[in-house]
């Protein structure tokens, strides 16, 4: 009772603590409607547009004044004139006659190279987001006939001027200011720690959009946003880093790596690939919450697979120069396919930012996570760059850390509901990342009631009982685990670890049947070979020779038909 006891303690401090860094994270939502501070955008030619507006407006609370149609191609595709004269220009007179926000006179302080000036910005502002729904265009076109004497100090790759609609929107603030197309220009929010800064008069619309493969997935990231507002983010961190010596990456490596610590250090159960490629396809990835990696073209690996693990609410990022060169294919890219297969948001990239002008993943994660930004706030937070390639897909209001974590789990008990295994789960990691003890942890999950209902607390039992060297209360954990109701990736895993760790004690029949069921309740289990080869090996062990015949046919079967 007394390592019980000791847990309980250590629990109450990390709730009294993340209600502190919540309410720090909340200032600029305090006694405010959050879709006061919202315009809606949508392509008055695609019905469905207007739809998803709509029904956005009446999910956040959003005047009607502030839902703003414009005429334009239905295409992904805009060219730079249309961009400029349907969307830009309109969009900016729309603000101002609405009285949304109000263009005056600023004094600008002298700078290195100009002197204290007088320029035309936006001062005042009621909104801070602009949300661009199913049917916006997503990219600009590059104008061959435009001619900039400011491209002149650019690296020639950077001389160039199509850009995604969102980030060239972002600084609609600007409009006066006749910024350059052509290139990469500053966030001058980037890496901001207060999010008030986050503002049309400090530069920045934040402008996100709700797309995908059809309207429905549109609508469908702001209801998984408001449920895992009201539930909770829950689940599991996948980092896949490349782990390259070329120093020209280390700096996504550097930022993927980062982030992943910041998700371990804040009680996410975190895993980390350091494998040069991405998850290999057979890899059981459960109860995603958010998965963070780089860099093949299109998706791949768990993620190719027909059914995905998401979590309500859950973000997922692959970074590559072309993730989101469209968000209308379940296979192209990667921002596309991983919002079909159930992601609540993502950022991507339209055309080639070389790897500077992507986002800083260290800094979205610690500003979404550990500050309690929006998502909207912490996407324009750890952009280095706007005007360039960046779209940010998802509800820019969504803020999965606004409740207050010890009423959430009060909230989570009192329904029953499956999620307060994790709230439990989460506490432990916390506890461990900042110096508990195994044994403690161990004494805590095994004095917890909860801990023989649930799969995911048992396996977490199983994983601190291997961490302490004890193979066979490892091995009995986790063939409890399997007992109870385990997610079908989460079964796939157990069963892969019970069966390594059946070998290792020699419990060699034990282990052959584990694999045995594993293919048998999965027949279809992408790296079936290496399961093949596994049973192949045991049943000659074992002297099951017609098995041997068996499953040397089934491998001789399965690379013929790779070939």
């Amino acid at each position: 009772m007394a390592v019980k006891s000791r847990f309980e303690l250590m629990t109450a401090k990390t709730l009294i603590l993340g209600v502190i860094l919540l309410s720090l994270g909340m200032t600029v939502m305090a006694g405010a409607n959050p879709g006061e501070e919202v315009v809606v955008v949508y392509n008055s030619r695609v019905p469905v547009s207007k739809a998803v507006a709509e029904f956005y407006a009446a999910q956040r609370h959003v005047p009607k004044q502030q839902v703003l149609g414009f005429d334009l191609t239905s295409s992904e595709d805009i060219s730079r004139a249309e961009f400029r004269d349907s969307l830009q220009k309109p969009l900016a007179k729309a603000l101002s006659s609405k009285k949304l926000w109000r263009i005056g006179p600023q004094k600008v302080s002298a700078g290195k190279d100009q002197p204290e000036r007088v320029e035309s910005r936006v001062v005042e502002s009621k909104v801070r987001y602009a949300v661009l729904c199913y049917g916006i265009p997503l990219r600009i076109e590059a104008d061959p006939g435009l001619k900039e004497q400011s491209t002149e100090g650019l690296r020639p790759e950077l001389r160039r001027n199509e850009a995604c609609v969102d980030s060239e929107l972002a600084l609609l603030p600007e409009i006066e200011q006749k910024l350059p197309l052509s290139g990469p220009l500053r966030n001058p929010a980037y890496g901001v720690t207060n999010e008030t800064l986050l503002h049309p008069t400090n530069g920045v619309l934040m402008v996100t959009r709700l797309d995908g493969i059809g309207p429905e997935i549109a609508r469908g990231l702001v209801a998984k946003a408001i449920q895992t507002e009201n539930d909770g983010l829950w689940g599991r961190v996948y980092i896949d880093v490349r782990n390259t010596p070329d120093p020209d990456y280390k700096l996504g490596d550097d930022w993927i790596r980062n982030a992943g610590e910041i998700c371990r250090r804040l009680g996410f159960e975190t895993i980390v690939d350091e494998n040069p490629g991405t998850f290999p396809v057979g890899f059981p990835m459960s109860h995603i919450a958010l998965y963070l990696g780089w860099y093949t073209e299109n998706v791949d690996g768990p993620f190719a697979e027909p059914e995905v693990e998401f979590m309500p609410g859950a973000f997922a990022y692959h970074l590559h120069s072309l993730s989101a060169s469209t968000l209308r294919s379940k296979t192209q890219g990667w921002a596309g396919p991983l919002l079909a297969k159930g992601a609540t948001a993502t950022m991507g990239c339209v055309n080639e930012p070389y790897l500077t002008g992507t986002p800083d993943l260290a800094v979205f994660v610690a500003r979404w996570l550990y500050s309690a930004f929006s998502f909207g706030e912490a996407a324009y937070a750890s952009q280095p760059a706007l005007s360039w390639q960046t779209t940010v897909v998802g509800d820019p209001l969504y803020r999965p850390f606004a409740k207050n974590p010890e009423l959430l789990q009060q909230q989570l008990r009192e329904r029953h509901s499956p999620l307060l295994p994790w709230g439990y789960l989460r506490v432990l990691d916390l506890n461990l990342a900042n110096g508990a003890k195994v044994p403690d942890a161990v004494a805590f999950l095994e004095q917890l009631e909860l801990t023989k209902q649930n799969a995911v607390l048992m396996e977490k039992l199983a994983d601190l009982y291997s961490a302490q060297g004890k193979p066979s209360s490892a091995a009995h954990s986790y063939a409890e685990a399997l007992k109870l109701q385990p997610s079908p990736q989460q079964r796939i895993r157990l069963e892969l670890t019970l069966g390594e760790k059946l070998l290792a004690l020699d419990r060699q029949p034990e282990a052959y049947a584990t694999y045995q069921r594993l293919l048998e309740e999965n027949p279809n289990y992408p790296d079936k070979v290496a399961i093949l080869r596994k049973l192949l090996s045991l049943a000659q062990k074992l002297q099951k020779t017609q098995d041997a015949q068996k499953y040397e046919a089934a491998i001789s079967g399965q690379n013929g038909a790779a070939k």
